[in-house]
């Protein structure tokens, strides 16, 4: 998670480039605080946003103070913290249509801590206790999912089910119904967030279509189009990513909890 509190200037309209999570957004702003809008709905406040959510743009009034607390699940947890990881998918849900009433009281909560340490922990507390609430999600599920993410999307759905122990269609119809997305689609989605954050650092598109296992360059434009919208120059130069590896340092990506740094408290 990553807090963030700042004038709106920077956030005025921004373009959120896919991300391989389900993210939440709880809005603590003082006064009305930034829109997201994606494929013509527009939601302001508290909001959950699906994976694969299109061209997501954030916006808000550059007068106001934007405060927000940004938190990325992984989708095996948020398939556990919302019991709704395939209705979320491709969308922006306002926090209350899946949370009810512990929506408010959560935001209650996190508007009256004083530091964002103390909002981290009372979010890792609701968290927690919505996750330890529900049935886990089948293990041959979460290790597909993991497995995806470490080979940065490049694996073959059918080395997936053998990995498992599972036949392919038994691994497309189980990983759709938790995660929400079939595992190919899955993948492609991982390997190309890998790409544009490589876009991001300034690498030329060849050499990140080579470095990613894409075909060619023209393969990886049809990619960025079919996620964003854009082509990869717009997203190398997306603000949104321009911060994120300030507030999600990726370094530390496979270690285990206990070794990680805490999480971030951004500009």
């Amino acid at each position: 998670m990553a807090g963030f509190a700042q004038r709106v200037p920077a956030l005025v309209d921004i373009t959120m480039v896919a991300h391989p999570s389900v993210t939440l957004f709880v809005d603590l702003s003082e006064g009305e605080g930034p829109a997201y809008a994606a494929h013509g709905r527009r939601e302001r406040g508290s909001v959950v946003v699906g994976l694969t959510p299109g061209v997501l743009r954030v916006s808000g009034p550059e007068t106001e103070r934007c405060r927000c607390l940004q938190i990325r699940l992984s989708p095996v947890v948020a398939a556990a913290v919302f019991g709704a990881s395939t209705e979320l998918v491709g969308s922006v849900v306002p926090l209350a249509d899946v949370w009810g009433r512990d929506a408010g009281r959560t935001e209650g909560r996190l508007r009256a801590a004083t530091s964002w340490d103390e909002r981290f922990a009372i979010a890792a507390d609701v968290l927690g206790r919505r996750l330890g609430a529900r049935p886990p999600r089948d293990p041959e599920v979460a290790a597909a999912w993991s497995r995806i993410l470490s080979g940065r999307g490049q694996v073959r759905v059918g080395d997936l089910a053998n990995e498992v122990g599972w036949s392919r269609k038994r691994l497309w119809s189980r990983f759709r119904s938790q995660i929400g997305l079939n595992p190919k689609l899955a993948a492609r989605l991982v390997r190309f967030d890998h790409a544009a954050h490589l876009l991001a650092a300034g690498d030329a598109a060849a050499t990140v279509a080579a470095a990613t296992g894409y075909v060619d360059q023209s393969h990886l434009h049809r990619e960025v189009r079919a996620f964003t919208g854009v082509t990869p120059t717009a997203v190398a130069a997306a603000p949104w990513l321009g911060f994120d590896d300030v507030a999600w340092p990726t370094p530390y990506a496979g270690l285990p909890p206990s070794q990680k740094p805490p999480p971030q408290k951004a500009p």
